[in-house]
């Protein structure tokens, strides 16, 4: 992720059905070497589409209102060595190129 946008991720805040899975979260987390941030409301679609008629309208003159509403409900932290990670990784990417051509075309 990193690499790809050439942005120094210092954390990740997530959203979302998935962040409800405790167990993804903490691979996220170890995955990426950051913290892993979910809020307290988690499916924001529909929040987010408030939000913007919320700004269209006048109810929050600016971000900084919405912003406010953000809370965090639970932060994931590495636990994994770099090379635990790094090793994960490889069995993966193994087990990816044993599943390939799994089925004749």
């Amino acid at each position: 992720m990193q690499q790809d946008s050439g942005i120094q991720l210092r954390r990740l805040k997530v959203d979302g059905g998935a962040t409800a899975n405790n167990l993804l979260m903490q691979i996220q987390a170890d995955t990426l070497g950051v913290s892993v941030q979910r809020p307290r409301v988690q499916e924001t679609t529909a929040l987010g589409a408030a939000y913007l008629a919320g700004l269209a309208t006048a109810f929050w003159e600016d971000r900084s209102g919405i912003q406010r509403n953000w809370v965090l409900d639970r932060e994931f932290t590495p636990q994994q060595s770099p090379q635990d990670v790094q090793s994960a990784h490889q069995e993966w990417q193994r087990a990816v190129g044993r599943s390939r051509d799994w089925l004749p075309s």
